[in-house]
C-alpha cells in the first residue's frame, strides 16, 4: 500500500513539487534538496530527502529561516520529496517521523520502541500538533502507535495530519522557528 500510496501522491503532487523546486532556486540558489541521514527501522541510517527551506551555512535557524521556507514548511511541501523515501522502501506513509541519528543514544527503552517500525511521512504525533508537540509527549506517542499500528489508525493520523497541514496549525514549536533540538528525557 505504502508504494502504490507513494506512487499515486507522487504523481498527482509533481506540479506543487515544481512549483517548490523553481521557488526553492529563485530564492535560495542551488541545491533544491536538503539530505540528511535520519535512523529508519531498526535505527538503521537512510538518507532523508526534503526540500531546502534554509539559506545555506550556519548560524540561527531563524535567520536561515526566511519568508520562502516559512511558507514552505507551513505548507509541508519540502516533505513531499520523501514520497522517493517511500517509494525505496525507507519511510512509510505512516509511521514515526524520521528523527537525526544523534538522538538515539538519547532515548529511553521506551522511546526506542519508535525504531521497530519504520518512519513515516506523518504519524501520531504529528497528527496531535506537528512541531507543536513537546518532545515527552512525541515519544511518547511514536511507542504508543508502534503498539497499536493498523490500517484504520493510519488512515486516521492521515486525515488528521492533512487537516493541521491545511489548517495551517503546529508549524513550530512554541520560541523556536521549527521543532527545539531532543536532549534527551
Amino acid at each position: 500500500m505504502d508504494v502504490a500510496g507513494a506512487a499515486a501522491l507522487l504523481l498527482l503532487a509533481a506540479p506543487l513539487l515544481a512549483v517548490g523546486a523553481l521557488g526553492g532556486v529563485l530564492a535560495l540558489g542551488r541545491p533544491v534538496l536538503f539530505r540528511q541521514y535520519r535512523a529508519g527501522r531498526r535505527g538503521e541510517p537512510f538518507m532523508l530527502l526534503k526540500l531546502r527551506s534554509m539559506a545555506p551555512g550556519q548560524g540561527d535557524d531563524a535567520a536561515r529561516l526566511g519568508r520562502f521556507g516559512r511558507a514552505l514548511r507551513a505548507s509541508a511541501l519540502d516533505e513531499l520529496p520523501q514520497l522517493w523515501n517511500v517509494l525505496r522502501g525507507e519511510m512509510s506513509l505512516v509511521g514515526p517521523r524520521p528523527l537525526p541519528l544523534a538522538y538515539g543514544p538519547l532515548y529511553s527503552a521506551r522511546q526506542r520502541t519508535r525504531l521497530a517500525v519504520r518512519p513515516g511521512l506523518c504519524g501520531l504525533a504529528q497528527a496531535a500538533g506537528r512541531n507543536a508537540v513537546p518532545w515527552g509527549l512525541r515519544l511518547r506517542l511514536d511507542a504508543a502507535y508502534v503498539r497499536r499500528a493498523s490500517l484504520r489508525l493510519d488512515l486516521a493520523i492521515m486525515l488528521a495530519c492533512a487537516l493541521l497541514v491545511l489548517r495551517g496549525r503546529g508549524v513550530t514549536a512554541p520560541g523556536h522557528p521549527t521543532m527545539a533540538p531532543f536532549a534527551g528525557q
